[in-house]
């Protein structure tokens, strides 16, 4: 099951990274942040207006590890879009990096015999799982995880396949993503593991986290495509 947890993965050399990417060479910003990290913690620190600018401009010098990158990003851009909501853009962050994982994104679990490559058949196997089981609770985190993972990251490919063969467009994948974390933050096992208020939020917000995975797939991860629908994006 994917967790909040990206926060906690964080070490020594992270935070060391972080100041260093915040101050530039001045070494009286880097004192600065050095007091602001002891005195503050490292939250506020990690929510530092320009720390993600700074992390892509030191990436030539030193690569920031998997955590801190993806937890900064996704925490940024939901700042961006007026989303403070530290637990959420940690659980996002988790999502990105396990989903990052060859074919973890098409399964409900890292080790499990059934993938989903589409989201009908997330929904059709809903009505034949027990719905109290652990598995019922993934079946449903999963339809929104993975609406989240394609729609969010990949809107091109949802476009382009919306042209060549009528596939759904975004709304479509808002809808079944929104449905899912909805379903899941009802399910019973939900707040045994302590995910059932993140998918309530998910749910409550799913278009503008959408959207907001979107300008971090057109501005980190894909900034050299160029499509008419990111054009569009970006006006």
């Amino acid at each position: 099951m994917i967790l909040a947890n990206v926060r906690g993965r964080l070490r020594g050399p992270d935070f060391r990274l972080v100041i260093l990417a915040l101050s530039r060479g001045d070494a009286r910003r880097r004192a600065r942040y050095e007091r602001f990290l002891v005195e503050q913690g490292p939250d506020r620190l990690l929510d530092e207006p320009g720390l993600l600018e700074g992390l892509l401009a030191v990436r030539s010098l030193a690569a920031p590890s998997p955590p801190l990158f993806t937890y900064v990003a996704v925490r940024h851009v939901l700042l961006a879009a007026g989303i403070d909501d530290p637990e959420l853009a940690d659980y996002l962050a988790a999502l990105l990096l396990e989903f990052g994982d060859h074919g973890r994104h098409a399964k409900i679990r890292a080790v499990d015999d059934d993938s989903y490559h589409y989201l009908v058949d997330i929904v059709a196997d809903l009505g034949d799982e027990d719905d109290s089981g652990e598995r019922g609770l993934l079946l449903r985190a999963h339809l929104g995880n993975y609406s989240l993972w394609l729609a969010g990251l990949f809107p091109d490919y949802i476009a382009a396949r919306r042209t060549r063969a009528g596939g759904p467009d975004l709304p479509y994948y808002d809808e079944l993503g929104r449905q899912g974390y909805r379903l899941a933050s009802e399910h019973r096992l939900a707040e045994r593991f302590g995910v059932a208020s993140i998918y309530r939020a998910a749910a409550a917000r799913f278009p503008a986290l959408r959207q907001a995975f979107n300008r971090l797939s057109d501005r980190v991860f894909f900034p050299d495509s160029a499509s008419p629908d990111k054009i569009l994006r970006n006006l």
